[in-house]
């Protein structure tokens, strides 16, 4: 029940109001009984700032943030995290004491995700990743953070490719289609395969080339069995799409704000009710 008591979380966008996060977050409060209310709130670019002061005016237990205030969020913080700050990219803004931090939830939804759903620990791992968008390098920071043993990005754009790889330090590189039968682990970081974006039965990398105990993993969320996912299911190769990146990097926020474990049964149930 809503109350004088109850804290306001809210995602802040431009567009916004399709987002999953209202539904896995209200069920993620409902499951534990915390006293709080999530909503969607559309932000026009360049008004992060004073999203951000709203938060601090009015105790606002936190944000998630999308497109395009990723980055402008982040001047308007007292505190940002190492990730946000080396992606320049922030998508939970929590309280820190009385400080207002930022943080990228992303990559480290994605390697909690991959452990949870296929138990597949990536340290020592050698990984691919296609693609070099703002996702795509998230999960390339976090992939070495976890251990990783090497990171090849492959991207049609080489100048993207050398800044995502970048992020992997000296442990990162920019690859060709070639280095995918030498992987333990195939990311696709791209959109092809996604509806609604114009691709939707593009595959971005034959999975024929792949050795047979490599893990083919998919960002994309929606649909749930895009044709790449499809081929590897075909080929007997272990597989996930982006559902469970979307539910850790949520139950990341949700730790921020909560100080509470994640309830993930909650959050899978709701956002598998809502796609």
């Amino acid at each position: 029940m809503i109350s004088g008591h109850t804290r306001l979380a809210t995602v802040i966008g431009s567009p916004v109001r399709h987002s999953f996060s209202p539904a896995i977050h209200n069920a993620a409060f409902a499951a534990t009984g915390f006293d709080a209310v999530y909503t969607a709130t559309p932000v026009a670019a360049g008004e992060a700032a004073s999203a951000v002061d709203a938060m601090r005016r009015f105790e606002w237990l936190g944000m998630s943030v999308t497109m395009p205030h990723k980055t402008d969020v982040l001047a308007a913080c007292d505190v940002v995290s190492p990730a946000a700050e080396g992606l320049a990219s922030g998508n939970c803004i929590y309280w820190q004491g009385d400080s207002i931090a930022a943080d990228s939830t992303d990559g480290e939804g994605y390697v909690r995700g991959l452990r949870a759903e296929l138990g597949v620990d990536v340290s020592g791992l050698r990984c691919v990743m296609v693609g070099a968008g703002g996702a795509a390098r998230a999960v390339v920071r976090a992939l070495v953070d976890a251990g990783a043993d090497h990171i090849v990005v492959v991207n049609r754009n080489a100048d993207r490719a050398v800044e995502a790889a970048a992020h992997a330090g000296d442990r990162g590189s920019v690859g060709s289609a070639e280095d995918l039968s030498d992987a333990d682990l195939v990311i696709n970081g791209t959109p092809l395969g996604m509806a609604g974006a114009g691709h939707e039965d593009a595959v971005p990398f034959d999975v024929g080339v792949l050795r047979d105990d490599a893990v083919v993993s998919d960002l994309i969320y929606h649909p749930a069995a895009t044709p790449l996912l499809r081929a590897a299911a075909d080929r007997g190769l272990r597989h996930q799409n982006g559902l469970s990146m979307l539910v850790f990097q949520a139950a990341v926020a949700f730790e921020h704000w909560t100080g509470l474990d994640a309830p993930i049964d909650a959050m899978q149930t709701a956002v598998a009710d809502t796609i």
